[in-house]
């Protein structure tokens, strides 16, 4: 009889480990791994393709190899481990992102920034490139914008790249190519083996997106045929407005940009897209650069006041005029420039609401607080595997449109 008992209790056992558990398991808190599933598309009303402008330039004294503040913070004059009484660490801006300062190859900053374009109706993100050298800062420029990347497939958001060509004579200059050209056929050819094959990356007619800030240095049709020459599919290609010239019959067409007033805007959407195979419009919230107060440089010269959204009110609805099929915001998160749609201390989310009202977003439930929250526990429960397991599976919640499903599981973390 106690041999029989020895047997079924053996018995049992087996059947329990071949089902993957153990008589421990039945009652252990071990988390479960997060269900993943694939994003879903935000559902809206509005057809015309909005884009932001996306600056990966920022750093920390936790993030740069020399424990310092990278420039885009400071300025020539500004110490962010000097924190105020109000809290708020002395940085390069009259602005104070809601988040605080941080590192753009930060992965919880990534999260937060992409889950706030997604249920503000932001389509996909234009990155302000510096190219593939190891001069200056380009080299963390190219790293923060690939963390970025990484990310934006699991959201479900397109990209493409703006090119900084102003930089090419840098790079000659410090010994690492010979000349411009060679140095831009170096980095069209990596963008074309690294990005322009990616699902997500922005297709225009066809062809994947590429904006030049510019151009700047390569100002001949001739040095821009001679560049895209290294690329098996020459990519729709985007000057700022007005310099579409200087690429000639390379350029596809141009975009907007923000200038001292509206009225540069009326005259690009009047006598500029007309005449456009591709034109991309643009709106801001408004304009004020801090380079004079910062030691940074000499100012702009003009400033565009925000006025309570009354300046990203005026934009919006020119864009809506001009009946656009792409859109720029400018920008996401320059706040040496004051033009960003990333949430402040100084205006909340009402950019990314005017946005999101633009875009005609169906959705009506508040989710940009808790998006913040989820940022929030990410800090407060480093080294906690339990929570940030939780807070994975809330992120897959929001990226699959079950904001409420995410909600709930943010208000159980403790």
């Amino acid at each position: 009889m106690k041999r029989a008992i020895t047997l079924l209790f053996f018995g049992i056992m087996n059947v329990l480990v071949a089902a993957g558990c153990s008589s421990d398991d039945k009652n252990s808190d071990a988390p479960t791994e997060p269900e993943t599933f694939e994003p879903v598309a935000i559902e809206k009303t509005n057809s015309t393709k909005i884009y932001v402008h996306y600056m990966p330039w920022f750093e920390t004294n936790e993030s740069s190899a020399d424990k310092k503040w990278g420039y885009h913070w400071t300025m020539a004059n500004k110490n962010p481990n000097n924190i105020g009484a109000n809290n708020r660490r002395e940085i390069a801006s009259y602005y104070y992102p809601l988040i605080g300062p941080y590192h753009s190859g930060d992965k919880n900053v990534i999260e937060n920034h992409l889950l706030l374009m997604k249920y503000s109706g932001i389509d996909g993100v234009l990155i302000d490139w510096y190219g593939t050298f190891d001069v200056n800062d380009y080299r963390m420029v190219k790293e923060n914008t690939e963390q970025f990347i990484a990310m934006l497939d699991k959201v479900g958001l397109e990209y493409a790249i703006v090119y900084e060509d102003r930089f090419l004579p840098n790079v000659v200059n410090a010994g690492k190519a010979i000349s411009v050209t060679s140095a831009a056929k170096t980095d069209l050819s990596y963008m074309e083996k690294n990005y322009f094959d990616d699902k997500n990356y922005i297709k225009i007619n066809g062809k994947p997106l590429l904006l030049n800030f510019g151009p700047i240095v390569l100002q001949t049709p001739a040095e821009w045929t001679n560049v895209f020459n290294v690329l098996t599919t020459k990519p729709t290609f985007l000057t700022l407005w007005n310099e579409s010239v200087d690429a000639g019959d390379n350029a596809s067409g141009e975009y907007a940009w923000v200038y001292k007033n509206n009225t540069y805007l009326t005259n690009f959407y009047t006598n500029n897209k007309p005449k456009l195979n591709v034109a991309m419009g643009s709106a801001y919230p408004g304009f004020k650069d801090f380079y004079a107060e910062g030691g940074g440089g000499a100012a702009i010269g003009w400033t565009i006041e925000h006025n309570n959204g009354a300046t990203l009110d005026e934009t919006l609805s020119l864009a809506k005029n001009a009946n656009l099929n792409y859109l720029q915001l400018i920008t996401w998160n320059d706040f040496g420039e004051g033009t960003m749609f990333e949430p402040t201390v100084e205006f909340g989310y009402t950019y990314i609401e005017k946005v999101k009202a633009f875009a005609g977003v169906k959705s009506t439930e508040i989710v940009f607080p808790e998006i913040s929250k989820m940022y929030n526990l990410r800090l407060e429960k480093r080294g906690n595997a339990d929570a940030q397991k939780k807070l994975d599976q809330a992120f897959n919640y929001f990226v699959s449109m079950q904001p409420a499903k995410a909600k709930q599981l943010l208000n159980e973390i403790k």
